[in-house]
């Protein structure tokens, strides 16, 4: 997709507050291509997260994704030229310093090509771990797909409430090859289960996910919004702000004996070792290859190869019923 047939990043993440209420919430708004968010976008929406962590109006954040999905993961074709084998490309957006400040990306054959981006990731102020530094209350609404990238919020946010129909993974389980955010998910779900994730490539029901705790409440569709709103609510109504504050310095600290921010500059090590990756022959990986067949093509082959209550596609996983 060409650079200016997207949205832009404030038609993406969409923000909005009740002062009466302190309730926030960040709308992901981009149904047609599951709610992927662009570069720009993960930035908006790490910005909007610290205006509220900041904002004395506002006490609970909820995010939640317009139409049928919370979202599918980031804009992979954006980032085409990245995984792309030959394609020589500057990485210095990312990191939001223009192409005319006189600054040299190092080059694709390099360790820091992508050590330094992976490294970016962990940081909160670009927009994949921006809700595990969020010192208030966090409701994330899931419906639909809730992969890659939006599984990272998940990995991060205080409270999940999931529609029945929801499903939870990450792409790098079974075609991107990279290894995000292990250590949280690891010991959210509980490390077996994960495990199975892991090594199935599968996507994870959301009473599968209820089931080994990651996941608050499940209700169905028809219901979530309105069950979102009964915990939003509850959440304003209890302590003052500044305990909440205190309570999750609590769970922070909490999180960090048990390693959380280790765990993500592991990662950052652990996805920069992906041009060292040797395929052992059949395997779908995002490069050239796959961007020439066309991203959903590849996808669905390989999804095909699954049993059906293994794969992705909704479609596909009709076929077990």
């Amino acid at each position: 997709m060409a650079e200016e047939t997207r949205p832009s990043a404030e038609d993406i993440i969409l923000y909005e507050k009740d002062p009466k209420t302190k309730i926030a919430t960040i709308t992901l708004n981009r149904p047609d291509a599951l709610n992927a968010p662009t570069i720009a976008a993960r930035l908006r929406y790490a910005k909007m997260i610290h205006h509220a962590n900041v904002d004395d109006e506002v006490k609970v954040l909820v995010i939640r994704g317009v139409g049928n999905n919370l979202g599918g993961g980031a804009d992979l074709p954006e980032q085409a030229d990245m995984l792309s084998e030959t394609a020589e490309v500057s990485l210095l957006r990312e990191f939001q310093i223009d192409e005319d400040e006189g600054v040299v990306y190092p080059p694709k054959n390099s360790y820091r090509y992508l050590a330094q981006l992976t490294q970016l990731y962990a940081n909160s102020n670009f927009g994949c771990r921006s809700l595990q530094d969020f010192k208030k209350i966090s409701i994330l609404e899931v419906k639909g797909y809730c992969y890659g990238w939006h599984f990272y919020q998940a990995a991060d946010a205080d409270i999940i409430i999931s529609s029945d129909d929801a499903l939870f993974g990450h792409p790098a389980f079974r075609y991107v090859g990279w290894g995000p955010r292990m250590w949280q998910w690891a010991n959210t779900m509980g490390i077996r289960k994960f495990q199975e994730m892991v090594f199935t490539g599968r996507p994870f029901t959301a009473k599968e996910m209820y089931d080994c705790n990651f996941v608050n409440k499940v209700v169905p569709r028809a219901d979530l919004e309105a069950e979102v709103a009964k915990y939003a609510m509850a959440c304003s109504n209890t302590r003052p702000t500044d305990v909440v504050m205190m309570q999750k310095t609590f769970f922070e600290v909490m999180k960090q004996q048990q390693g959380e921010y280790m765990g993500s500059v592991l990662t950052a090590w652990l996805e920069s070792m992906l041009p060292t990756v040797h395929n052992d022959g059949g395997e779908l990986t995002l490069g050239d290859e796959a961007f020439e067949k066309g991203l959903n093509n590849a996808v669905k082959d390989n999804d095909s190869l699954f049993p059906p209550e293994f794969r992705l596609s909704k479609s596909g996983r009709k076929q077990a019923s």
